[in-house]
């Protein structure tokens, strides 16, 4: 009869990770339903957001409001995935909560204040997502 190793016990999950997945989930809820309402007010009138002239990236409003919409519908996706303590979905929520921080950094001249808290609060989904537990013990 051979001998089988035994498994190297895994170390339980840190509260403190569960919990900054779960407020990462929360809040990016959060962020999607912000860039749901920013995006079909930005697609429903043009003349809700003041565009800045000689602005280096000249997008139609429109063109924004669908960019929001699009990245908004992903980020809730992302955040029933994360509730539901899918690996996928923290992968996902990164690169969205990315998209989102990047698409809010070229409308600042369109709405300031709104797309700094929105940045804002990208950075600390994907701060809370890359914390050392937060994936599981085997990440």
């Amino acid at each position: 009869m051979s001998a089988v190793p035994p498994r190297p016990q895994r170390e339980p999950v840190s509260g403190w990770a569960v919990g900054g997945v779960t407020f990462a989930a929360a809040v990016l809820g959060l962020v999607g339903i912000f860039s749901i309402i920013a995006g079909l007010a930005a697609i429903l009138d043009d003349d809700f957001f003041v565009v800045t002239r000689n602005y280096t990236f000249d997008i139609d409003v429109s063109a924004w409001g669908w960019i929001h919409l699009v990245i908004g519908i992903l980020a809730l996706g992302t955040c029933i995935g994360l509730i539901g303590a899918k690996r996928w979905a923290a992968v996902a929520a990164i690169v969205f909560a990315s998209l989102s921080a990047i698409a809010n950094f070229f409308f600042i001249p369109y709405y300031p204040l709104w797309s700094i808290v929105v940045i804002a609060l990208d950075v600390w989904v994907i701060w809370s997502l890359t914390r050392p537990g937060a994936l599981g013990p085997d990440a």
